[in-house]
């Protein structure tokens, strides 16, 4: 939106032609995003007390988090606001791929916001049926694939890239959308199970955010790709406007997110922004980075998997209690280390995700 008007503001003054550099409107989106957050953070709390929207808290589950009952939730329509804000304002809205990523992350957002109002307005604790949230998961998240296969321009764009292995590409044809929708919806449920602890799944996202956004500067320039051995996917750098306007929201949440929370998620952001990395991993053809880079909302996954599986086959359980970062709290450790710690992997895995940039 901004990017039109300096554009006509180009022609009075050519100071204005500074506003097309991809960098500085990614520095804007940052900016702005956290600005907003921080600006709408202690009213959007103030409303949610007023209005009694507390976090319902598990009786079977620490004891610690029985204290944070009632705690303000479906803060994630805080981020969601913010990022959208700062996406109008500073990308070029004529790129389809901001248009898909910001309608993957808004068709997401409602279906945790349905679940939610359920459960805290409604009081009902079953919330959005599970069948129903899966359903419509797949709804959005196959109509996302079948638009990013049908307006693919080049092969490359529909093609299984495996980093280290710098000749090995696989044309993915239909199996595309599969593979698409999959890495959406499985990502999006990923983060909303890591999403237990103050802080916990707000800060990975963000780093993964911003790492996915070097990706999509460097995918969306011929030069570097080429240099890099990278998909190069035309149009795919405006995503760093989203990326960093995810890193605004983000940080600027977990200002009142963090241990002990002000507020919390909710479905409504977590499913949303889990939802947003995979469809831009997807674009810029890195699914198996972000399985990397993400490697805690894999493990906080699986730990629920195997314990679903171990129960029903062999009626024993592996962990005390999963997702496994109530594990850890079971076994005495004090929420903010098993956070931090948590952090602490994310950073190093998103490090090793960077550095499949130049090991190829």
């Amino acid at each position: 939106m901004l990017l039109l008007l300096a554009e006509y503001l180009q022609q009075f003054h050519k100071g204005f032609a500074v506003f097309q550099y991809l960098t500085l409107r990614g520095i804007l989106g940052v900016l702005t995003a956290l600005g907003l957050s921080l600006w709408l953070g202690p009213w959007m709390i103030r409303t949610l007390q007023v209005r009694q929207i507390g976090q319902a808290v598990r009786n079977d589950g620490p004891q610690s988090h029985l204290s944070k009952k009632g705690t303000p939730t479906m803060g994630g329509a805080l981020i969601l606001t913010a990022i959208a804000v700062s996406t109008l304002l500073w990308a070029d809205l004529s790129n389809r791929y901001v248009w898909v990523v910001l309608a993957v992350t808004l068709a997401f957002g409602a279906i945790g916001w349905v679940d939610d109002y359920r459960k805290v307005i409604e009081k009902n604790s079953r919330g959005l049926p599970s069948r129903w949230k899966y359903f419509w998961q797949s709804v959005f998240g196959l109509a996302a694939a079948a638009f990013l296969y049908m307006t693919a321009q080049s092969p490359v764009e529909t093609t299984l890239i495996l980093p280290l292995l710098k000749d090995v590409a696989i044309p993915l044809g239909v199996g595309f959308v599969v593979l698409t929708y999959f890495v959406i919806v499985g990502t999006s449920n990923a983060v909303n199970l890591t999403d237990g602890l103050d802080g916990l799944a707000i800060l990975p996202t963000v780093m993964v955010g911003g790492a996915l956004g070097i990706f999509c500067y460097l995918s969306g320039n011929v030069n570097f790709a080429e240099y890099l051995l990278i998909p190069y996917v035309p149009g795919s750098g405006e995503l760093i406007v989203f990326c960093a306007a995810l890193v605004g929201a983000g940080l600027g949440f977990l200002w009142f997110n963090t241990y002990p929370a002000q507020v919390f998620m909710g479905d409504v952001g977590a499913l949303a922004l889990g939802a947003a990395l995979g469809t831009i991993a997807v674009i810029v053809r890195q699914e198996i980075v972000l399985f990397i880079m993400g490697g805690v909302f894999v493990m906080e996954t699986l730990s629920v998997i195997i314990q679903v599986a171990s129960f029903k086959l062999t009626g024993k359980r592996v962990f005390r209690m999963a997702p496994i970062h109530h594990h850890f709290e079971l076994k005495g450790w004090p929420e903010p280390r098993v956070i931090v710690r948590f952090w602490i992997i994310t950073v190093i895995l998103v490090l090793i995700g960077l550095a499949t940039l130049k090991l190829r």
